[in-house]
């Protein structure tokens, strides 16, 4: 059922770390990917890479090298991407809900749009229409591009969406895009690197709250 008084024109979510704990697979991909490079990387370093694209932090951190380690972080992922990657508990029910309310859902995130289906198939997500990857924008979060990609897809204002997300960059976009931003703290960034969004939630029962409030859950 359509609500008249939906509270979101659209929800638009990041993928890693926020509908899917990605964090144990994509930590092991980037040590596999450094390992004999440089000094080992602490787990805190580490997670505040994600959200950015690969791209763009390899050849950060080795000029010159960044598609190269591309494409040894990706050999890597992929071979241990369905044994590593978790659901996280709830959010497939959630996704399903704020569907049923006739709010529109799409995920928009640093990595392939492929990429971010097979993880949704994994850990048992429903099907969205819109996945907004890498490859649909020129540059990536923290700048807006994705984000107003997303809710261009869906039909929905800027001003009108919220975006969901566990990083800084998240925060960081949803900002510069006019979004409602909303952070989770069960994936890459703590609750004190988060406390700028408009919402820090600590599980998918507070998400839920933050993005539905006290509406029925029967449809």
């Amino acid at each position: 059922m359509i609500l008249a008084d939906r509270p979101w024109e659209a929800v638009l979510f990041d993928f890693d770390g926020t509908l899917a704990d990605t964090i144990p697979l994509i930590l092991a991909s980037y040590r596999h990917t450094l390992h004999g490079l440089e000094v080992p990387v602490g787990d805190a370093e580490m997670r505040s890479w994600i959200g950015r694209t690969l791209i763009d932090v390899l050849e950060e951190r080795h000029p010159g090298r960044g598609e190269e380690l591309v494409l040894r972080y990706r050999e890597h992922n992929l071979l241990h991407h369905d044994t590593l990657i978790r659901a996280v508990e709830g959010a497939a029910g959630l996704l399903t809900e704020l569907t049923a309310y006739g709010i529109p859902v799409a995920v928009v995130s640093s990595k392939g749009r492929q990429t971010v289906r097979r993880g949704m198939r994994v850990t048992g997500l429903p099907e969205v229409e819109h996945v907004v990857g890498m490859e649909d924008t020129s540059v990536h979060k923290p700048d807006p591009a994705p984000l107003l990609e997303g809710a261009r897809r869906v039909g929905a204002a800027p001003a009108g969406c919220a975006y969901v997300g566990d990083a800084v960059v998240d925060v960081l976009a949803a900002r510069a895009a006019g979004m409602t931003a909303v952070a989770v703290t069960w994936g890459a960034g703590t609750r004190e690197a988060l406390s700028s969004a408009d919402h820090v939630v600590d599980d998918v029962v507070g998400l839920r709250a933050a993005l539905l409030g006290a509406r029925s859950r029967t449809a």
